[in-house]
């Protein structure tokens, strides 16, 4: 059972998003809170599993809400999924990330998407959805020298620089394997070795990296 807590200042958004985890029947409505500081205090007093965060709201807002849940050591694998408006600006997406979120949602995405990204943050993925991936593109592409490998990236292998390259485009596991011609365990094994060589927790700072490094940049796509 996965127990989530809900966390929007408004009213309307907090109650719909509470509802479609009570009627999932492997998720649990732990409770819900309408601030930053609220959330905090939720987060501590009933301990759930996965917060599904704002990011903007009174008091304080849902980025440093996150990195004060996620550097908690009294709060260990709570994983936070920001639900957001904001999907469409990079900045919020690389502050979301850097301050510990596993994963980003856009609230106009689809009931079955959004109870899908609890999950999957609960599994210990990250997530970053295919919008919020081509805006950090966007962004990004062409803003590095590709020509000089970053220092950050230089203990990789070149097949580990490939499929951290496809993971920052967005494809899935599966999607890597076939374009590669390898198993899809044999790319969760790279991943994992990469997220270890690069002090990495999910494949959401991974793909951040990636863009911040300008490993994806025309060049490789």
């Amino acid at each position: 059972m996965i127990d989530v807590l809900v966390v929007d200042d408004q009213q309307l958004i907090r109650k719909a998003v509470a509802e479609l985890v009570e009627h999932e029947p492997d998720m649990r409505l732990a409770g819900t809170a309408e601030n930053g500081v609220e959330a905090v205090r939720q987060a501590k007093r009933l301990e759930p599993d996965v917060v599904v965060m704002d990011v903007r709201m009174p008091v304080m807002d849902g980025i440093e809400a996150t990195r004060i849940i996620t550097r908690d050591a009294a709060l260990p694998g709570m994983r936070v999924l920001i639900l957001t408006t904001f999907e469409d600006e990079p900045e919020y997406v690389v502050h979301g990330v850097r301050s510990g979120a596993a994963g980003f949602v856009g609230k106009g995405a689809e009931p079955d998407v959004i109870v899908e990204a609890i999950r999957t943050v609960h599994r210990g993925e990250g997530l970053l959805t295919p919008r919020a991936t081509k805006n950090l593109l966007d962004r990004y592409a062409g803003s590095a020298t590709p020509s000089q490998l970053h220092p950050e990236l230089r203990s990789l292998t070149p097949r580990e620089l490939d499929i951290l390259g496809l993971v920052a485009e967005g494809k899935t596991n599966q999607a890597i394997a076939d374009k590669l011609g390898i198993s899809v365990v044999t790319v969760k094994t790279h991943i994992n070795r990469t997220m270890t060589k690069l002090g990495r927790h999910d494949r959401a700072q991974l793909v951040v990296l990636a863009f911040e490094t300008g490993l994806v940049t025309p060049r490789y796509r």
